[in-house]
């Protein structure tokens, strides 16, 4: 059985959120010193791909590891959206059928960025609209392929629809590869306690 990972790459040269998160990886000890490899790792929570959680925009909001792991494991659809070229909309999203508690990884333009790119600050987003409509569809998560989920919007409005409605956001997927269609996802943050927002790692199956 084929595992797709679809991760972003972390290293130092990686693409960050608006050229300013943090990404820094310090040799501890070397081979031919110590006799043994060790490295220490300094990055921000929202590094790569990356679940985040209510707590990174509401004040009361529960953090990641308060959320299951089987609201962002399971059967999911990669939904083409590359015909897009600014925002996902509801009337984008009134073309695809959406079933509730639901997973849906979106395939953009963004996925055609190299992963260490200088940040594009004109990646394709979820509009207020398309998170409106994903919340009246009851869906459990939402992923996009790139380091946010909205861009430049008043009050974070799309974040807060979907967190409001119990919406996992997952950022920072690579669905170059991808085709559209369903699959088995799995998507692991690391067990971090009371932050808002956890590094990931994202794989797809194709659907059994």
């Amino acid at each position: 059985m084929e595992i797709i990972d679809i991760s972003w790459p972390i290293s130092e040269q990686m693409t960050r959120y608006k050229n300013k998160s943090v990404i820094q990886l310090q040799t501890i000890k070397t081979f031919d010193h110590d006799k043994v490899r060790q490295t220490s790792i300094l990055m921000d929570s929202h590094t790569g791909t990356h679940v985040e959680a209510q707590a990174h925009f509401m004040h009361d909001g529960i953090t990641t590891d308060k959320i299951g792991l089987q609201q962002y494991c399971g059967r999911c659809s990669v939904i083409d959206m590359t015909f897009v070229g600014d925002s996902i909309t509801d009337e984008h999203l009134s073309l695809v059928h959406i079933e509730p508690n639901s997973i849906l990884l979106f395939k953009t333009t963004n996925s055609e960025l190299e992963d260490n790119a200088p940040f594009d600050s004109n990646y394709v987003y979820l509009s207020e609209s398309g998170a409106a409509y994903l919340s009246e569809k009851q869906v459990n998560a939402v992923g996009i392929d790139y380091l946010g989920i909205e861009r430049s919007q008043e009050a974070h409005i799309t974040h807060r629809t979907l967190m409001e409605n119990n919406i996992v956001i997952i950022e920072g997927l690579r669905l170059r590869k991808v085709h559209a269609g369903n699959y088995f996802f799995i998507c692991l943050p690391l067990a971090f306690v009371g932050i808002e927002a956890a590094p990931a790692r994202a794989i797809l199956f194709e659907d059994f």
